[in-house]
């Protein structure tokens, strides 16, 4: 008896757990500002483990390039140009206030590289030559500097993957 309850209590956890991390995406997705971040040159797919594109961006860059280094975990923060695309301002600090027209984006350190958490774009078998033109990841980000990955687009910032009639 003690077993199932167990069993039981564990499974609804998990699934508590993930309708939690569902809701938090949900909510970047309809309440997160549109950000285009340009995309650095990267391997187009991954045969191996499947079709997906990998993705590296242009602000991961900076911080290879050697310009101010952060140790830890935090976010970058971003002006918006006339095209929605992110641009590069400074490592935030913590106490410090935005501008009006600058936004925060969440990063993270692992194995001394720059993740923004969107690392990876799926996409459906056979679909490869609709996304090898993205010079652009399209990021919902909220103001906190959550982010989820929406799509790409091209290099007029037109969104890619839709099926041609």
């Amino acid at each position: 008896m003690k077993r199932g309850v167990v069993i039981f209590g564990g499974l609804a956890l998990v699934l508590v757990a993930t309708a939690v991390l569902v809701v938090q995406k949900e909510t970047v997705l309809a309440r997160g500002r549109p950000v285009l971040l340009r995309l650095a040159p990267v391997d187009p797919r991954s045969l191996i483990q499947g079709d997906y594109m990998v993705l590296d961006y242009a602000i991961s860059q900076t911080w290879r390039e050697g310009n101010e280094r952060p140790q830890e975990d935090g976010n970058v923060v971003l002006r918006l140009d006339e095209h929605g695309v992110g641009q590069f301002v400074r490592y935030e600090t913590p106490g410090t206030t935005l501008a009006p027209d600058e936004l925060r984006l969440r990063f993270r350190l692992r194995n001394s590289r720059m993740r923004l958490g969107a690392e990876a774009f799926f996409f459906q078998e056979g679909h490869a030559d609709r996304y090898a033109n993205a010079r652009y990841g399209e990021l919902r980000v909220t103001d906190n500097g959550t982010s989820v990955l929406v799509g790409l687009r091209d290099e007029n910032y037109q969104p890619l993957g839709k099926a041609v009639q």
